[in-house]
């Protein structure tokens, strides 16, 4: 009898062990995916509108950067900065989401502190940034002072040409800020490559043909994305239709970027942070 409860509580010590080596593995493995220096992903776009004589133009976009701690406060972005600087980009473009304000947060930031490390983007067209659900929750007016100052152009259900491009600026449609009608209107006249900028991907079945592109965040491509379950959650009402990546239907591109940080728990797990570098041509 003492022999097989030994050989049982030794079994168990083996099974015990193994379970906390995968806890082990796997928690290293989700902070890897949090922290890692984000990937690169590149792509060409014509676009309905852009000038003849105007050469390509190369596009980083960023989004959901959700400065807080542990895992991305101001220095990490600052980094991230000098990382994305070095691309050379002719324009930045940020698809919201520039805060967390997650309970679970170690630290939560002040506005000023949030923006201060995207000052530092260089990009000769400059950089513009459209809201996304968290600037809202948080302090989406002390955002847009800090922005200001640093000379980001901060576009709110707004249109704005910038160099060969005519930029359709929609807010957040998960809070329903969005007015896609009211941008469109702006943007008949405005000469440039035409191309919508906004948070939550879901305006996109409404954009009409003759904007070719649209770019946005917002589902974090999932953030946690389990081995054969797949990603958790998109928090999109189109499901995976536009969960992540580059999306061509009807000759329009959506492109749905990662994002470089993370919302309500500060771990990814099975994705990495992402920039995308897109070149715009004429078509």
């Amino acid at each position: 009898m003492s022999k097989l409860l030994s050989a049982l509580l030794c079994r168990w010590k083996v099974i015990l062990l193994a379970l906390v080596v995968i806890a082990i593995a796997l928690g290293v493995k989700a902070w890897s995916d949090t922290m890692a220096d984000p990937d690169v992903l590149r792509t060409e776009v014509s676009l309905t509108g852009y000038p003849i004589e105007s050469p390509p133009i190369t596009v980083a976009l960023l989004s959901d950067i959700h400065v807080a701690g542990p895992d991305m406060p101001p220095e990490r972005l600052a980094r991230i900065v000098a990382q994305i600087n070095a691309l050379n980009p002719d324009i930045v473009l940020i698809a919201g989401d520039l805060v967390s304000e997650k309970r679970i947060a170690t630290h939560i930031y002040t506005a000023e502190e949030i923006v201060a490390p995207l000052g530092a983007l260089t990009a000769p067209l400059g950089v513009v940034v459209v809201p996304g659900n968290h600037d809202h929750w948080f302090d989406w007016e002390g955002l847009q002072s800090a922005l200001s100052r640093h000379g980001i152009h901060i576009l709110q259900n707004e249109a704005a040409q910038v160099g060969p491009l005519t930029i359709g600026g929609v807010d957040d449609a998960y809070t329903r800020r969005d007015d896609l009608s009211a941008v469109l209107q702006q943007m008949e006249g405005l000469r440039g490559g035409r191309l919508i900028l906004t948070h939550s991907p879901d305006v996109s079945p409404q954009v009409p043909a003759n904007i070719s592109l649209v770019l946005a965040g917002h589902t974090h491509c999932g953030q946690i994305s389990l081995p054969i379950v797949g990603p958790v959650s998109y928090l999109s009402e189109y499901g995976d239709r536009y969960a992540c990546g580059e999306t061509i239907e009807g000759g329009r591109t959506v492109i749905v970027g990662a994002g470089l940080g993370t919302s309500l728990l500060p771990i990814r797990f099975g994705t990495k942070p992402e920039v995308w570098l897109i070149e715009l041509s004429g078509q």
